[in-house]
């Protein structure tokens, strides 16, 4: 061997065991920033309760904690208000200076909420459905830089149970019938309906498992929990006919046939369920906690003994790890008191999954007000925030305080056990997820005004411009700024999405939004980022920002112009009528190219992610059909229609904006143009328009099409004027 080679391996073997012996802390410091490591330095104390400590060390900044969540907090904590690095989903790396601030003293941050949680089923398919692993990889820093401690996996569950039912008889063709597409298995696993978007490919399986076992190491270095979807009785609506077996029918989910119950006194309830744990066990391992939601968002628990019901799915889990924990949803009505009162406490999690809107845990002016909280059991505080991973400015800021505050010191604290972040996707209004997941660390109520000045500065760098902060303050004021009153679900809707009509207000049908807001205000907090955009453009945050507030302004200014169409319209006025159409159309193509210049709010990136997990031109056009059907009609025609499901998830996006949303608004007005010669009023297919689009391959861009700071001057000085 020559010396060359014998210095290249031996270097290879140094490389190699300095990887090994790096602690998952290191590389989450490696992967915001190259040499990150070198610069914080980083020591695990123990401690009963979780804490960390941010001080400094030999020249350093060094940061002590009990755990690795607790110091990737820590380490979260000190870039943003020492360093003012804000790391967040539309920008997760940083460029760190030569040296960094040091604090004066210790800064010592504690908590005794035990479990931080982390996700909704809703999300692992609205955001999460074709991500890979350098995706999930950047996720999992996000979830252990802000406390995240517990967390929802249903990924690979879909192999799970194709195993389950190949054990049971069925053949591979038929589990495939039951086991739910890529974007749509969030609702297969609560039990809401079989097989949609569907059937998946050998490679998907196979993909998955990987992908699982990825998430699930990494998730144990890091030292978060993973909870897994357990067995609450769900089998294929035919098992009955198929098997005999004793069965329960919950009825129908938006006009999806949902999968049958097996009765709780059903022999073969636990045989079912030890067959599901073990196949679960052998490709994932045991858990300690697990998640489960039987009759979710309605299902007909008629002819079941909910006691029993309770009884036997905590046993089937209590079978497999004695110390689990079940985790279930509290949603409407769910779960209910019958079936969890007689558990022993301690056994179970609940995720007061609405907390902010309609908290159960024993707020009497609630609409879901459980007179008994949760019966005892331990329970978390959680925001949900996000519907349809739908594209749009909301939250509570104040109100999230107030109410976080007041359950911890209501009759129920001592069982709130808990923090969760429970939307139905992510990816938006980081302000809001920031402001909750540092709830755990802050003891006393504090002034969510004073918080909102140190987030903008941590999210700008320590810009310290005046016309930014104003622009916050009338956010704060206006779509951040829902009151205890309003229980719209997620944000304020963009016009421009909803399905044509004279009466349009909301987009999905379960929004329920109200006026709560001085669409003035939106509007001047985006002049406001426009004319500060000239100083701040060069962080990345800012920059999405800026272009997301504009957006949301053209959005508010999009509705007005609508009034003026329907106005016009009623008035018969063809010449107004023309104008206002035309501007409105303008307008609608004036967001899409603004938003070309954020790849965060381009349809392409969804559409690429979709196709790159496709091994095959078959795999990929599939994949890319469930992308484009889970943020249009949703459903077949049956489901989107008669089932209200078209729109739900719909997003403001560039590419559908001009090739979905456009051509809808276009055919709808020169319709009604018609009946203004005298002609009758032309009758619009419109799903059969959005399915046409649901089916196409035709490719768009994922990357930035332009700058984003003169893309957005340029819409807000096209759409408002100078």
């Amino acid at each position: 061997m020559t010396p060359k080679r014998n210095l290249l391996i031996a270097f290879m073997f140094f490389i190699a065991l300095q990887l090994f012996a790096a602690t998952p802390i290191e590389g989450l410091l490696e992967r915001i920033d190259k040499g990150a490591s070198r610069k914080i330095m980083t020591e695990t104390v123990r401690s009963d309760r979780d804490f960390f400590e941010i001080t400094s060390k030999n020249g350093n900044p060094l940061i002590r904690g009990n755990n690795y969540v607790s110091i990737a907090s820590g380490i979260n904590w000190y870039l943003k208000y020492s360093v003012g690095v804000h790391l967040t989903w539309n920008s997760m790396h940083a460029s760190l200076p030569a040296t960094l601030p040091l604090v004066q003293g210790v800064e010592r941050h504690t908590t005794d909420i035990k479990h931080r949680y982390y996700l909704n089923y809703c999300t692992l398919s609205y955001s999460m459905a074709f991500w890979d692993w350098k995706r999930w990889e950047q996720e999992l820093d996000w979830m252990a830089l802000h406390g995240i401690n517990l967390c929802l996996d249903i990924v690979g569950t879909d192999v799970v149970w194709r195993n389950v039912l190949l054990k049971l008889g069925y053949t591979k063709d038929e589990a495939n019938e039951f086991v739910a597409g890529p974007a749509f298995q969030a609702w297969w696993l609560m039990n809401n309906l079989e097989g949609w978007g569907g059937p998946n490919s050998d490679n998907w399986y196979q993909q998955r498992e990987r992908l699982q076992k990825q998430i699930m190491k990494r998730m144990k270095e890091l030292g978060i929990n993973v909870c897994l979807p357990g067995y609450s009785g769900m089998v294929p609506h035919d098992a009955k006919e198929r098997f005999g077996l004793d069965v329960a029918d919950p009825g129908k989910w938006n006009d999806y046939k949902r999968p049958a119950f097996l009765q709780p006194t059903s022999k073969r309830f636990a045989e079912i369920a030890s067959i599901y744990y073990k196949e679960q066990q052998r490709l994932y391992g045991k858990a300690d906690f697990y998640s489960m939601d039987p009759f979710h968002e309605g299902g007909n628990a008629g002819g079941v003994d909910l006691r029993k019901a309770g009884e036997a799915i905590m046993g089937a889990m209590k079978a497999v790890n004695p110390n689990a924990v079940w985790v279930v949803q509290a949603w409407g009505a769910c779960p209910y008191p019958s079936m969890i009162k007689h558990l022993k406490n301690g056994d179970m999690l609940v995720l007061d999954l609405y907390s902010e809107n309609r908290p159960q845990w024993g707020n009497s002016e609630s609409t879901w007000y459980r007179k008994e909280g949760f019966n005892g059991h331990d329970w978390a505080f959680c925001m949900l925030l996000n519907f349809g991973g739908n594209v749009g400015m909301f939250g509570k800021l104040q109100h999230v305080v107030d109410e976080y505050y007041k359950a911890r010191c209501s009759s129920f604290k001592s069982t709130m056990k808990g923090v969760g972040l429970t939307m139905e996707g992510i990816e938006n209004n980081p302000v809001m997820y920031e402001l909750v997941s540092e709830l755990p660390w802050r003891d006393a109520k504090f002034s969510w005004k004073e918080w909102l000045h140190d987030y903008v500065e941590a999210r700008y760098g320590n810009i310290n411009n005046a016309k930014v902060h104003d622009a916050w303050l009338l956010l704060a004021r206006s779509v951040y700024g829902a009151g205890a009153k309003i229980v719209e679900q997620g944000c304020h809707e963009s016009v421009l999405c909803a399905r044509p009509a004279l009466d349009v207000y909301q987009v999905s049908s379960w929004s329920e939004m109200e006026e709560f807001y001085n669409p003035d205000d939106v509007i001047n907090a985006a002049r406001l980022m426009v004319e500060a955009s000239h100083e701040v453009k060069a962080n990345d945050n800012f920059r999405y920002d800026l272009v997301d507030v504009t957006r949301q302004a053209i959005a508010e200014q999009a509705r007005y112009v609508y009034d003026e169409v329907v106005a016009a319209y009623k008035a018969k006025d063809r010449k107004m009528f023309d104008y206002t159409t035309k501007r409105f159309l303008d307008i609608l193509l004036q967001q899409d190219r603004m938003l070309s210049s954020m790849p965060d709010f381009m349809v392409g990136g969804w559409i690429r992610s979709a196709r790159n997990l496709g091994q095959n031109e078959q795999e990929r056009n599939h994949y890319e059909w469930n992308a484009r059907v889970q943020i249009t009609t949703w459903g077949n025609r049956s489901a989107a229609e008669r089932g209200g499901l078209r729109e739900y998830a719909h997003k403001e996006w560039n590419g559908v904006l001009a090739d979905f949303y456009y051509p809808r608004w276009k055919a709808y007005f020169e319709a009604l143009a018609a009946t203004l010669d005298g002609k009758p009023m032309k009758q619009l297919d419109f799903y059969a328009m959005d399915e046409k689009w649901t089916l196409l391959h035709n490719v768009y861009p994922y990357e930035a099409q332009g700058d984003a700071v003169e893309f957005a001057q340029t819409a807000f000085e096209n759409v408002f004027g100078k």
